[in-house]
C-alpha cells in the first residue's frame, strides 16, 4: 500500500465508505486490522485515503463487516480499480478543488445544479467565466485567471453524455456579470445548450410566491448507487462535499422544492428569451 501525499476527493469518498462500513459493523480499527491480517495504522491509512486498497482487500473488508449490500460493494470495488487519468490532470497547477470537481462530474451518472446569483459553471461562456474570475480579490495573475477559465470550459465535456438538470433563479439571468453584449450571449448559450436531449433548464422567476430557498445553491452528482451520491456546496472556506445519508435525503427534498417553484422547461426557455431581448 503506497502512501499518498494528497488523496483526491474520489479516493477520500472510498475511504469514508469503508470507515462507515466498519462503524456499522461495530468494529474498532484494531479489530478490523486483525481480521484483515494487517496492523491498525494500515486500517487508519486506508480510511483516511492515504493508502489505496485493492479490490480483493475491499471485498474481504466488506465480508468482515457483514455488508450485504451487493450493489454498494460492486460500486466500491469498481472505485478501487479506477485508474482514470482524465483531462483535469493537465491542470495540476490549479488548486485541488478544481481537479476534484472535474473528477466528480466525470464519474457522475447524472448532475443537478441549482444556482441563484450565477449561471451554472457548466453553462458559462468564456467571457462570462472570465468576468467571474477577474472580479476576484486579490486579483489573479493573468496566467492563473486564463487557466481557470480554460478549466471551466473543459468541464463542459460532461454535457456530451451526462444528464444535466439546471435550476436557475431569475436573478442569475439578470445580473450582468460582464457587459451587456456578454450577458446576452450568455443567455443565448443557455438556450442553445438546453436544446440537447440530456440537458434541462428550469427558471425560478422573481414572481414565484412562497419561495424561501435562495440560499440553496448546490451541485448534486449522482453516484453509481444512491449511497454514493455527492453534493457540492460553496461555503466561506471553499467547497464542501456532503455525502451522509441524512444530508443527502434532505438535499434531495430541497431540490424537489426548488423544482416545484420553477417554471417547466418550455416556459423557462420562453422566459430566458424574453430576458435576453430586454438586454
Amino acid at each position: 500500500m503506497a502512501k499518498r501525499i494528497e488523496p483526491t476527493a474520489r479516493q477520500l469518498r472510498l475511504a469514508v465508505e469503508l470507515r462507515r462500513l466498519r462503524d456499522t459493523a461495530g468494529l474498532s480499527s484494531r479489530e478490523a486490522a486483525v481480521l484483515l491480517g494487517v496492523n491498525a495504522p494500515q486500517i487508519s491509512q486506508i480510511e483516511s485515503g492515504l493508502a489505496g486498497v485493492s479490490e480483493k482487500r475491499l471485498r474481504t473488508l466488506a465480508a468482515n463487516y457483514s455488508c450485504s449490500d451487493d450493489e454498494l460493494i460492486e460500486a466500491l470495488a469498481a472505485m478501487t480499480k479506477d485508474r482514470t487519468r482524465g483531462w483535469w490532470e493537465e491542470y495540476r497547477e490549479l488548486p485541488a478543488p478544481f481537479l476534484n470537481l472535474a473528477e466528480l462530474e466525470h464519474h457522475a451518472t447524472f448532475l443537478r445544479e441549482a444556482q441563484f446569483l450565477y449561471i451554472p459553471g457548466l453553462l458559462q461562456t468564456e467571457d462570462y467565466a472570465r468576468a467571474v474570475y477577474a472580479y476576484r480579490v486579490p486579483e489573479l495573475p493573468q496566467t492563473a485567471l486564463e487557466l481557470r477559465v480554460q478549466h471551466r470550459l473543459r468541464r463542459k465535456v460532461v454535457l456530451d453524455r451526462t444528464p444535466f438538470d439546471a435550476i436557475i433563479h431569475e436573478a442569475a439571468l439578470r445580473i450582468m456579470v460582464g457587459d451587456r453584449a456578454a450577458s446576452r450571449a450568455q443567455l443565448n448559450e443557455v438556450l442553445e445548450v438546453s436544446e440537447a436531449d440530456n440537458v434541462t433548464v428550469r427558471v425560478i422567476p422573481f414572481a414565484a410566491e412562497g419561495f424561501a430557498g435562495a440560499a440553496s445553491a448546490m451541485l448534486y452528482a449522482g453516484g453509481a448507487v444512491p449511497k454514493l451520491d455527492t453534493v457540492v456546496r460553496d461555503g466561506p472556506n471553499g467547497a464542501a462535499y456532503v455525502d451522509s445519508d441524512g444530508q443527502l435525503a434532505a438535499l434531495r427534498t430541497l431540490l424537489r422544492k426548488l423544482e416545484a417553484a420553477s417554471l417547466n422547461p418550455g416556459k423557462s426557455r420562453d422566459f430566458i428569451n424574453r430576458v435576453a431581448k430586454e438586454l
